[in-house]
């Protein structure tokens, strides 16, 4: 049993979402959304070091020390699976694990929208779910990828760094590839993907123009892809993505982009005030002809209020779902307020309502 181990172990009984170990502070837990500090000792840099590296495959220690920056999985046996980063500070070595639960949780518990589920059914296209690091992307994709691998008969690819939820193979054959680990980088796993005879594949992140552009190709030739970005709106997401190509490039993504989209789900996560845990607030946005036609024209701004008139496809605002939690007493009006995207919406339930410093006269 490694030293590092005890913490994982607490950061479990504690029901932790990650585990910060800075060389020059105590350990911390981050639960339900806010760190707390464990009472603890001030971590001295070189055993921090050491019970890292004792966790570390030797290749990414050596990445590490090259780098400054790394990541990659580890498991505990019984326990669960943790994405680490290690990186260099100002005290010396850092480094932050996020759990990953092994039981993967389905729409219905999660609180998803029942579209949400409807997506794994789709047979081609692309789906982006995006959002802040931290807001359970990776959590809600896992639920889609479970329905399914469990629903139909095909042959699913994950490209992860680094692998986080393991599907078991059940009605689907699913393969998991780490990059770093069993491939290069993204885009080359990508492409060596579209020869594996793949019905499903999940990029877990969207990086680089390369990447994103052979997502849209996959997509556009007969697959149903998954993958993430960090936006914060549907609209934002689709403006993302075409700015990442060259300007002489974009009116011809825009409309392969247009065919081949099927949904964007955009979602924030917030501490829940009426019960332990978090609970996720969806902006859905769904590829409807009109949707498509306002995307190929560039009219992107128009987006939300296709959205706004769009729910009978099941399509929402993230400020209506956000409006939704704090109603129905999931959520405080401060955390509504400020993860928001229209703010003076909730302006009202605020009893201390702070400066509006755009008007300020």
């Amino acid at each position: 049993m490694a030293k590092i181990d005890a913490f994982f172990k607490l950061m479990h009984d504690q029901g932790a979402s990650d585990l910060h170990l800075v060389a020059g502070l105590p350990p911390a837990l981050r639960i339900n959304g806010e760190m707390e500090r464990i009472k603890y000792k001030v971590l001295d840099n070189n055993e921090l070091r050491s019970m890292l590296y004792e966790i570390a495959p030797e290749d990414k220690i050596k990445v590490f020390e090259e780098t400054g920056d790394v990541d990659f999985g580890y498991e505990i046996q019984g326990l669960a699976r943790y994405r680490a980063n290690f990186f260099q500070q100002k005290n010396g070595v850092g480094a932050v694990f996020r759990q990953i639960p092994s039981v993967i949780m389905s729409s219905e518990q999660l609180g998803l929208p029942p579209v949400i589920s409807k997506l794994a059914s789709l047979p081609r296209g692309l789906i982006l779910v995006t959002g802040p690091t931290g807001s359970g992307k990776s959590t809600t994709l896992a639920a889609i990828i479970d329905v399914a691998n469990r629903a139909r008969k095909d042959h699913i690819i994950t490209i992860e760094d680094p692998i986080e939820f393991v599907h078991k193979s059940q009605s689907c054959i699913v393969n998991h590839r780490e990059v770093g680990l069993h491939t290069k980088n993204f885009s080359s796993a990508l492409r060596g993907a579209l020869r594996e005879d793949p019905d499903i594949i999940l990029v877990g992140e969207m990086r680089d123009l390369e990447t994103i552009s052979l997502a849209i190709e996959a997509a556009s030739t007969g697959h149903l892809v998954f993958g993430t970005l960090h936006t914060s709106s549907a609209a934002k997401t689709v403006d993302r993505v075409i700015e990442v190509f060259p300007a002489n490039q974009q009116a011809q993504i825009r409309s392969t982009l247009s065919d081949g989209l099927r949904a964007i789900v955009a979602q924030v996560l917030f501490k829940r005030i009426d019960q332990k845990g978090r609970v996720a607030a969806l902006e859905i946005l769904i590829a409807t002809p009109a949707v498509r036609n306002l995307i190929r024209e560039a009219k992107t701004h128009q987006v939300p209020g296709m959205i706004q008139t769009g729910k009978k496809y099941g399509m929402q605002l993230l400020d209506d779902a956000i409006l939704d939690l704090y109603t129905s007493g999931k959520i405080s009006a401060e955390d509504a307020y400020s993860k928001s995207n229209d703010k003076s919406r909730f302006r009202a339930f605020l009893k201390n309502p702070p400066a509006d410093f755009t008007e300020a006269s």
